[in-house]
């Protein structure tokens, strides 16, 4: 390397300022940085990417569909239609909160967060990490009201038909296929890309392979199925997580390995004297020099236009992929009455952690390493796999597809049961076959999931084609499904709403919201141009904002507005008695999970910390931040100092510790009854303790002793039949 690129692995215009020599080349004397990071040059070999999509599918497939075998031969789970849609409806907390954070870690979740971080610094992880937990934390009143008012119900859909009637029925049977098809491609576009950058796997195949690959164990054993590959999904994602931080900021290792040298690398990046000759120093995109509409130009800021602008954006959008996907609805109606709500109050505390501290970590150190990661890298989702393959090398790009495998197909099998139970309940059962029996409803299902897995392939080469990225379907989905957003806030929980109101609130504000992102796209900066509508301009921050708001607004108002002049005044205890059972009953639970006591007093509690936490994160904590650096020498105000970035990143820290410990342990610690059964049943013969377990309970009885303690075999009351009709051994 000649004298244009300096000999201590610093590169630039004097010598301290960022850059790693790794990522410069000497041009006729000239040091000019590398054009992008991955330069159409895969990590790892193609065949690596064969193996972790095909391998970790036939993988899980396997293994789930053996954890649903053991579940129903030793503990003598039956797999009905009902317990195939609801899981019983006896789902225990920390499992609801490990489902709840493994539906709710996209593809997005792993990349756009960190691409936010990459654009904006801090604000952004931030932001996305408050701006979509509060509607996970929101949705647990939702979830305790289907308990009180609607315990019977499979899926919102039915909810709506039992107190709107059959138009509004049709019209949210659009709504909530709509929001399952652009969850899914956004798991397709951010999984696809990613997985061809790092392998060099074709994205079209890819993008097939992904959602094909969970077929399998979710047809075998519906919705407990998805639960228990979620529960090691999510376990591998924290695990990730945390080597990633501690990496980034408790390594040691430099340049970075402390959060004082990622703060005084995310300075010297953001220099304003630093030469940013385009060309040369930088390229397409990348980071260099100031942060535009950033107090002090700063990436250690949370007065960040553009991540205000986001936060926003944010936050609206992702209430319409909560509140109008079943898979939310679905893990309310699964779960235990006393565990819904604590489930979605610690499933949205613990997730925050995964945008927040995987972006803090990931994104910020990208950009503390002045990494030649382009825009159009960031925008597909490749700033998290870059900074992973700089500190890790192939290590690092295999961890972070791992990861993203994990997010995707635990996100994707649970909008493949979603889907099935829509299809099989609201469209096959409503109009199709009215007296269909639960065998008819197995096999719809199961049919379901298989088609709805070959779409979501096809749907991966048709927005291949288009050239969509994930950051434009992440940004404008609140355009399309906010507008049904208020209206199904008001199913539960406002008795004067009306069917004429909710379906022209839906479809009004969805009409309005395209029609506002179309024409704010023309004139974005309200100066009197007249742009042309395209993917970029469509794009733009100010178009992406105005048609979230008034999609969510405006559906709000009108939905109000017709209400009121005709208000249905509904008798919200009338809603069960609509809906009703198929091959099964209700879960015989302790008497006071069905105290109506003990759900008012459920309902009060997930109100109060539900929103207390939302007002914190979105409101109390920013506010805190705003004055960061103030009085600090040689700081803007507004600016974080280094001791105030200590202590962000020791929130990170001690936030992502203490999530991945609670989520790994808790559902383990909640299950273990069931698991010593299994176990006991595994290593024993099952028959004969079973019958023993009969016969000690009957002397027990005989000396009037008490009853030992279980669990046993024989404590369901079935056993002795399913006892006769095995079929003897040979």
């Amino acid at each position: 390397m000649s004298g244009a690129c300096y000999a201590n692995g610093l590169t630039g215009v004097a010598e301290g300022a960022p850059g790693l020599a790794k990522y410069f080349s000497d041009v006729g004397g000239v040091c000019i940085k590398d054009t992008s990071f991955f330069g159409g040059v895969p990590i790892l070999p193609e065949s690596a990417g064969y193996g972790i999509v095909l391998g970790f599918g036939i993988f899980f497939s396997i293994f789930t569909t053996t954890l649903v075998y053991m579940d129903q031969r030793y503990i003598g789970t039956s797999i009905s239609s009902e317990f195939f849609n609801t899981a019983g409806r006896t789902v225990k907390t920390g499992l609801t909160a490990a489902v709840i954070v493994s539906q709710w870690t996209w593809a997005a979740t792993l990349l756009q967060s960190s691409n936010v971080a990459f654009q904006y610094g801090v604000s952004g992880p931030f932001w996305y990490a408050s701006g979509a937990t509060i509607q996970v934390l929101l949705f647990g009143i939702l979830a305790i009201q289907v308990k009180r008012y609607a315990p019977t119900a499979h899926t919102v859909c039915e909810m709506i038909d039992a107190r709107w009637g059959t138009t509004a029925h049709k019209v949210f049977i659009y709504f909530c296929f709509l929001t399952n098809i652009i969850v899914t491609s956004m798991l397709i576009l951010g999984g696809a890309a990613t997985v061809n950058a790092l392998t060099g796997m074709d994205t079209a195949t890819a993008g097939f392979l992904i959602p094909v690959g969970v077929i399998a164990y979710t047809m075998a054993g519906g919705l407990k199925a998805t639960f228990m590959a979620s529960y090691i999904h999510t376990a591998i994602i924290f695990v990730i997580l945390l080597t990633f931080i501690m990496l980034v900021y408790a390594s040691g290792e430099a340049p970075l390995g402390s959060p004082g040298a990622v703060y005084d690398q995310l300075q010297a990046v953001a220099s304003k004297t630093r030469n940013c000759t385009l060309g040369v120093h930088t390229h397409d995109g990348q980071s260099c020099g100031p942060v535009v509409d950033n107090r002090g130009g700063s990436y250690l800021t949370m007065i960040s236009k553009g991540g205000i602008i986001f936060g926003i954006i944010n936050i609206v959008g992702n209430f319409g992929t909560v509140f109008v996907d079943q898979s939310y609805w679905q893990s309310a109606i699964a779960a235990k009455p006393s565990s819904s709500t604590r489930g979605y109050l610690l499933g949205g505390l613990v997730w925050f952690t995964i945008p927040f501290s995987l972006a803090t970590a990931m994104g910020l150190s990208s950009v503390a390493l002045d990494l030649p990661v382009t825009g159009s890298e960031a925008g597909s989702g490749l700033v998290p796999p870059a900074a992973a393959v700089h500190f890790m090398g192939k290590g690092g790009a295999a961890a972070i597809t791992i990861m993203l495998f994990m997010a995707i197909t635990s996100t994707g099998s649970a909008e493949q049961i979603a889907v099935s139970s829509i299809v099989s309940y609201d469209i096959y059962r409503k109009y199709i076959n009215p007296k269909a029996t639960g065998e008819d409803i197995l096999r719809v299902s199961r049919y379901s999931i298989l088609a709805f897995g070959i779409f979501s392939g096809v749907l991966s080469i048709i927005l291949q084609e288009i050239g969509l990225s994930l950051g434009f379907v992440y940004l404008m989905m609140g355009i399309f499904v906010g507008s049904a957003v208020m209206p199904v806030a008001f199913l539960l929980t406002w008795d004067k709403a009306n069917a004429t109101g909710v379906i022209a609130g839906a479809f009004g504000g969805q009409l309005l919201a395209v029609i506002t992102w179309i024409s704010v796209a023309t004139d974005p900066e309200a100066t009197g141009a007249s742009l042309s509508v395209s993917i970029d301009t469509l794009g733009g921050n100010y178009p992406m904002l105005a048609g979230n708001v008034v999609a969510i607004l405006s559906s709000g108002v009108i939905c109000a507005i017709i209400s009121l002049m005709n208000p249905q005044n509904f008798d919200f205890t009338t809603m069960a008695d609509k809906i009703s059972l198929i091959d099964d009953k209700m879960p015989d639970l302790d008497p006071e999970e069905n105290d109506p006591e003990m759900l008012t007093d459920a309902l009060s509690f997930v109100t109060k910390w539900g929103v207390g936490f939302c007002v914190v994160m979105v409101i109390i904590w920013p506010l805190l931040s705003l004055p960061a650096g103030c009085g600090v020498s040689g700081v803007e105000c507004g600016v974080f100092s280094k001791d105030y970035f200590y202590l962000w990143v020791s929130v990170a820290l001690a936030w992502g510790i203490v999530a991945t410990v609670v989520i790994i342990v808790m559902p383990i610690w909640e299950s273990m009854d069931g698991i010593r059964l299994v176990c006991k049943g595994f290593f024993t013969n099952d028959d004969v303790h079973m019958r023993l377990d009969g016969i000690e309970l009957m002397l027990e009885k005989a000396l009037g002793g008490a009853k030992p303690d279980g669990p046993y075999a024989s404590d369901d009351p079935c056993f002795r039949a399913k006892l006769l009709a095995r079929k003897p051994k040979a």
